[in-house]
């Protein structure tokens, strides 16, 4: 039986274990954490994540979906609040699509467990990869609780350990003329946690996430089962009027909730005592180049990490997972042609995706609020809806297809400009009649069919 080696349990090494165990591998994974499953930890950073097309697609061929999906939640659209409390709503997509929210550590354990039960895959915890023999298959480990030292060697590996990823470092970027560059944003993150009433109901509509838009920075939730809601402020750490920074006692945390989001503050007077419950994190964007060398690839945030505001870093990671396991099955297995492939499939769309992130972050924290963008919204859905196979949304194309992210990125910029000259043009206002805008849309169609 052909061996495989794995840096890191998380969500893309857990999943990548189970894709290859069920191609006929005898899988250890090695992962420096302790098991999160035994004990109450946090997993990494867990802001809550939001399942889309390419995630579950990869979990399906697995056929592992359905299990996934009893501890995910539908969120139907994004409902945006304003200063003064009003709430507007805007479906993600057509007929019901839907992105899932799912906690990161509940998804973790429950792909570590699937893992496991294959029968081929052990997973070893407090073990650190401290190098790696790259072009031999061969990691170096160091026990963090006994400090002893081992080898491992198999016919293939790969670092699925996130974006500060230890085999990449130790190993990969050793290499001659390997590319790498890592950069911070302005912004950072702290989760909060939303309680449910006191009777476990939800303080908030269930399925939609919510945004509170504030032009630079942002406030969103996640539903959880519980009726709790994962919280999370974005917001630059310093520099403006409103920044993690200035926060520096709990009087001038409850003035920052009174004053910029007050409804969420009603909903949760007691902010300032449970401000610190969670850690203040960094946001940072990693590119890296080759993903691969020898019988060592790198995969998910290991080669390609971004930050969350399209919520794909999950999506693209367990993708990855998907087309390596195509190029495994095309090349029979021949890992020289798969890795060959797979890096010069992967990296374009691993830089798209974090160039979308930092698109989606202005749409949510700025323009989701702004009249302009709500109409071109509005005419962009009825243009999906009256012209399915023509018109496809970039948020559409990211989350509810398998269009390359390479692709959804130009396609959507180019979108973007017609849509706005065509409203520009026909003098197109949200007080437009509907019967106006569709003949508005067909006239557009019959001359672009006709051209």
């Amino acid at each position: 039986m052909k061996q495989a080696t794995i840096i890191g349990s998380g969500l893309v090494g857990s999943l990548w274990a189970v894709y290859l165990t069920k191609a006929g591998y005898k899988v250890n994974v090695f992962e420096r954490r302790t098991d999160m499953r035994k004990t109450i930890i946090s997993a990494g950073k867990s802001i809550n994540l939001a399942m889309s097309f390419r995630g579950w697609k990869a979990l399906d061929e697995m056929e592992i979906g359905d299990e996934i999906r009893k501890i995910a939640i539908p969120m139907y659209g994004r409902t945006m609040h304003d200063l003064s409390g009003n709430k507007t709503y805007q479906p993600y997509g057509i007929n019901d699509q839907a992105i899932w929210s799912v906690s990161r550590g509940d998804i973790n354990c429950k792909l570590m467990d699937i893992a496991e039960r294959t029968g081929n895959a052990n997973i070893s915890f407090n073990e650190e990869c401290t190098g790696a023999d790259l072009k031999n298959g061969i990691v170096y480990l160091k026990n963090t609780q006994t400090g002893k030292a081992s080898e491992h060697k198999s016919d293939v590996v790969f670092a699925t350990d996130g974006a500060f990823s230890a085999l990449r470092y130790n190993a990969m970027q050793k290499l001659d003329r390997f590319d790498y560059s890592q950069k911070y944003i302005e912004d950072g993150y702290r989760e909060i946690l939303l309680p449910a009433n006191a009777d476990g109901s939800y303080k908030l509509e269930k399925n939609t996430l919510h945004i509170w838009p504030r032009g630079r920075f942002m406030l969103i939730a996640l539903p959880n089962f519980d009726g709790s809601f994962t919280c999370t402020l974005f917001m630059p750490f310093d520099g403006h009027e409103h920044c993690f920074n200035n926060l520096t006692s709990k009087e001038k945390v409850n003035n920052f909730f009174k004053t910029v989001f007050p409804n969420f503050f009603e909903m949760m007077p007691n902010i300032a005592d449970a401000w610190e419950d969670h850690p203040l994190s960094s946001l940072a964007i990693i590119r890296c180049f080759p993903w691969t060398h020898g019988k060592t690839a790198l995969m998910g945030d290991a080669a390609h990490a971004t930050v969350p505001f399209f919520g794909q870093g999950m999506n693209a990671g367990f993708e990855d997972c998907s087309v390596m396991h195509s190029l495994m099955k095309k090349h029979n297995h021949d890992w020289e042609k798969v890795f060959k492939d797979y890096e010069i499939m992967r990296k374009p769309n691993g830089d798209a995706v974090q160039d979308l992130s930092l698109l989606n972050y202005i749409v949510m924290r700025d323009k989701v609020a702004d009249p302009t963008f709500l109409l071109q919204q509005k005419v962009e859905r009825r243009m999906a809806e009256l012209y399915p196979g023509n018109y496809f949304p970039m948020y559409s194309m990211v989350s509810f297809s398998e269009i390359e992210y390479h692709v959804a990125l130009n396609k959507g910029k180019e979108q973007d400009e017609v849509v706005l000259n065509m409203i520009k043009k026909n003098n197109i206002t949200q007080e437009t009649p509907s019967n106006k805008l569709d003949e508005l849309i067909h006239q557009f169609y019959g001359e672009k069919i006709k051209n």
